[in-house]
């Protein structure tokens, strides 16, 4: 057996991920929320699994992610954690569970990682929640940035357009950035950016950086599962690419199995006791 395929057998860890910016070995990472799911997803050989707040809107059905819960993504979590053998596991930390008190925050990142026994959170902002980041990080608890749009903050932008276009918030970003590798992050998700700017974060930090709707030149990219899929069909956003078209695989079997009940075609006389 060669040694890239027992290199592909190893458990991700955010070591590994270090090793694949290093030698330019992209990561690929997607969202999952539920056990059959992520155990497809693990044994297809995905790097990386998000246990996402986007659970909100395609799961619960709610509009942003704000309504999230720590027992909700608890719940998630833990679902997603049974599946998992390969893939480092992260789990977002939801809206209000990390907002400028250390303290509480550290309470909110134990009991997920103990709950859930997720490999390692992701929270969303920069220089607002330093402060939070480093007492996680200090604790042991390894954690996921996330800047440019972060959806928990819709509701200040007002729109879900590409930031960092203008020169003032674009040298945030890159300050917030080299911030959160100071302070110890592992990687750092870049969400709707220019290309060009997430090209030149991902030169300047030494850590991954995972794009989403950031151009081909991050460590790595994500796109959420039910988008990728072609299950979700009301979203259809520039970055997007859709490797399969479940709606329509999924409306035609249930037709299929409606008219088979209908018609008493099934269950037949082999699918009876």
């Amino acid at each position: 057996m060669s040694a890239a395929t027992e290199d592909n057998k190893r458990k991700v860890t955010t070591h590994r991920l270090r090793e694949m910016k290093e030698r330019g070995e992209k990561i690929s990472m997607l969202t999952a929320y539920d056990y059959s799911m992520a155990s497809l997803i693990d044994e297809a050989g995905m790097d990386v699994i998000l246990v996402g707040d986007s659970a909100s809107n395609v799961m619960a059905g709610n509009i942003t992610t704000l309504p999230m819960t720590l027992d909700q993504m608890i719940y998630h979590g833990t679902s997603v954690m049974k599946a998992v053998k390969r893939a480092l596991v992260v789990v977002d930390m939801p809206f209000g569970s990390c907002s400028g008190n250390p303290e509480k925050s550290l309470d909110a990142a134990i009991r997920m990682m103990k709950e859930t026994g997720a490999d390692t959170l992701k929270i969303e902002g920069g220089e607002e929640v330093i402060q939070d980041i480093k007492k996680i990080i200090n604790a042991g608890i390894p954690v996921m940035g996330h800047l440019g749009l972060m959806p928990q903050s819709i509701n200040k932008y007002g729109t879900y357009t590409v930031r960092a276009k203008e020169e003032k918030e674009a040298e945030k970003l890159l300050r917030d950035a080299l911030l959160l590798q100071e302070a110890g992050c592992y990687a750092i998700v870049l969400e709707k950016i220019p290309s060009s700017l997430a090209g030149e974060l991902t030169q300047q930090l030494s850590i991954p950086t995972i794009g989403i709707g950031a151009g081909p030149d991050t460590d790595g990219q994500v796109l959420v599962m039910h988008d990728m899929l072609g299950i979700n069909k009301g979203f259809s956003p520039k970055f997007l690419r859709r490797y399969a078209d479940l709606h329509g695989v999924i409306t035609q079997a249930v037709r299929n199995y409606i008219s088979d009940v209908k018609s008493n075609d099934f269950p037949s006389e082999k699918e009876s006791y």
